[in-house]
């Protein structure tokens, strides 16, 4: 009972359909004006449904200049083991790799892979096209919600955080399992994590050592978003402004990315780009658990009304609004599919 008041209040814990509820009526009052249910889907023209959901990440990594991401290729399910390994050699990628679906979302089958076994069991499963990746292991990740208008060479930066991955910390004294089940976050991810650690879940950490859980930097894996919105400046919007103008057509969304320091970052030196998201990206700096959640709302709102007008000017340069049905017929594909990926995360380590 206690955890279930705990997590009432906690609203950053909530479903994202739970937490939007309330501020629903302003989607639909945007969809009206715009006589569009899917009043975004003209913001990002070069990514399909402007990125909300169900993207290609194949498509995306191919627009950004390939001086921001790491060493990527992309990999079919039918193709033979040893052929990926060639591919792997051919890119100059060695273990460990990072691997993720094409269209996968929310940290679903994301994985860092050490050895040829754990790559075919995943090859294997995963069922779609996938990326394989180098893993970037050092550095912080960091996220920049980035809006730029069509015309404009300069964008805003309206959010920027550094996540903190879920971990644990040894006391010498209790075994993973233990750590795990007194943690605030990770206790709710035990089946999960248990799967992901059996060959160390009995053992006792040390003293002082912090045991990475998750390497996922997303909020369902149980990563703090914590805000660095007062280190926003001119200079690193300069910085993004630079990736945004060289890409193209991404007006709207959130890089995802690892960098040595936010000096760095802001020096545009040592960045490597994970991921752009687009108009469905989530608005990751209302998540510091220090803010509220009426302060959420209005900062979500925000930036929907961006998306209302970014929509709205590029219609009038000829992208077109998607049809409801085929917006919804869309949605529900991708639905599926984040099942089908979300059952398979549950089988493989």
């Amino acid at each position: 009972m206690k955890g279930f008041f705990k997590n009432l209040f906690n609203w950053e814990r909530w479903s994202y359909d739970v937490i939007y509820l309330p501020i629903d009526i302003f989607w639909l009052w945007y969809g009206l004006k715009a006589k569009h249910f899917w009043y975004f889907t003209p913001v990002n023209p070069t990514l399909i449904f402007a990125g909300f959901e169900g993207g290609s990440k194949k498509e995306m990594y191919e627009q950004l200049p390939a001086w921001t991401y790491p060493a990527t290729i992309f990999i079919e399910p039918a193709t033979p083991f040893e052929e990926v390994k060639k591919k792997m050699e051919a890119a100059g990628l060695q273990y460990p790799v990072v691997v993720k679906p094409d269209s996968g979302m929310a940290g679903v089958l994301f994985r860092i892979i050490k050895d040829d076994a754990h790559l075919q069991v995943y090859h294997q499963a995963v069922g779609e096209l996938y990326v394989l990746q180098k893993c970037i292991d050092s550095g912080l990740e960091y996220s920049v919600y980035y809006i730029r208008y069509p015309a404009e060479t300069k964008g805003m930066i309206t959010g920027l955080i550094v996540k903190d991955y879920l971990s644990v910390t040894g006391d010498g004294i209790k075994t993973l399992a233990t750590l795990v089940a007194e943690h605030p976050i990770a206790k709710y991810k035990i089946a999960k994590l248990q799967k992901m650690h059996q060959a160390k879940w009995d053992d006792v950490i040390p003293a002082g050592e912090k045991f990475l859980l998750n390497p996922a930097g997303n909020h369902n894996t149980g990563a703090k978003f914590i805000n660095l919105n007062h280190e926003i400046d001119q200079q690193l919007c300069d910085v993004f402004d630079k990736i945004s103008n060289e890409t193209g057509q991404y007006y709207f969304g959130r890089y995802d990315l690892k960098c040595p320091s936010l000096d760095a970052l802001k020096n545009g030196k040592h960045i490597d780009v994970l991921e752009f998201n687009g108009a469905g990206a989530a608005i990751t700096h209302v998540f510091d658990r220090n803010m509220s959640y009426i302060s959420a709302l209005k900062e979500i709102v925000r930036h929907w009304r961006h998306l209302y007008k970014i929509g709205k000017i590029n219609n009038k340069k000829g992208v077109p609004y998607w049809s409801f049905w085929k917006g919804y017929r869309f949605m529900q594909k991708a639905k599926k599919n984040f099942r089908r990926m979300s059952a398979i995360d549950k089988q493989i380590p």
